[in-house]
């Protein structure tokens, strides 16, 4: 009776954490937030990305400028506590410090819920003090983590970000160019001259790599007013509007 085998499978840790329960674990991942996502009546979201890196007393103003788009966002978008359900355009981050600290903040701020999609990483990714307890989660599986991104996203503002935060804008670029996502999703970057300095999008274009009318897929703002008009302006859903 002492013997592994005869553990009840739901008991046996070293199974459930095993190289042939990976699937299961999967699924784990993605049932766990959707009851709590559904519990919510959190029905459409609008997603802000950016590095973790930036800080509030930062001279780019970036941190301020995520803050106060949120709270717009939350306020015009449906989000708000007291709005009924289903609550639309709530934000969603990936739950750590920086941009996405901010864009929860404003949420809060706004006395509307947000949303942490925390990852297990290395450095840099400890759940902030703003994002909703009770939609504040935490993945092992990028993949899962970036689907929860993208099924119920109404739109996505992206702010300067390194690495993880150009892997996430390409990914849901991808996603709108090969139409698996919904065709009428904007996108819009913050602060017109970090990107076009960044990356020459005209490039991809100029050599066949995409079609023109995929350089129209996203929008820039300069201003958190702005960026939320350029959503709206690009067919972002908003509830009485």
């Amino acid at each position: 009776m002492a013997a592994a085998a005869y553990r009840l499978p739901a008991m046996d840790m070293d199974f459930l954490l095993g190289d042939t329960t990976r699937g299961l674990r999967f699924q784990l991942e993605y049932q766990k937030a959707e009851e709590h996502l559904r519990k919510w009546g959190v029905a459409t979201t609008v997603i802000v990305f950016g590095s973790a890196r930036v800080r509030e007393q930062d001279g780019n103003g970036w941190y301020n400028a995520a803050r106060e788009f949120a709270r717009i966002c939350s306020e015009e978008g449906g989000a708000k506590i007291e709005n009924h359900l289903p609550r639309q355009n709530v934000i969603a981050t990936g739950g750590g410090p920086g941009i996405m600290e901010a864009a929860n903040r404003g949420a809060h701020e706004a006395g509307a819920p947000s949303i942490g999609f925390n990852i297990t990483l290395p450095m840099e990714q400890e759940p902030n003090a703003y994002s909703t307890p009770d939609l504040t989660f935490r993945f092992h599986y990028f993949a899962m983590r970036k689907m929860h991104f993208a099924i119920r996203a109404s739109a996505l503002v992206v702010f300067p970000g390194g690495f993880g935060t150009m892997d996430e804008l390409f990914e849901i670029l991808t996603l709108r160019q090969t139409g698996k996502m919904d065709d009428e999703l904007p996108v819009v970057l913050y602060d017109a001259a970090f990107w076009k300095g960044l990356i020459n999008f005209e490039r991809f274009a100029e050599a066949g790599m995409v079609s023109r009318s995929d350089l129209d897929l996203f929008g820039f703002a300069d201003t958190p007013r702005a960026a939320w008009d350029e959503l709206v302006k690009r067919g972002l859903k908003v509830p009485g509007v």
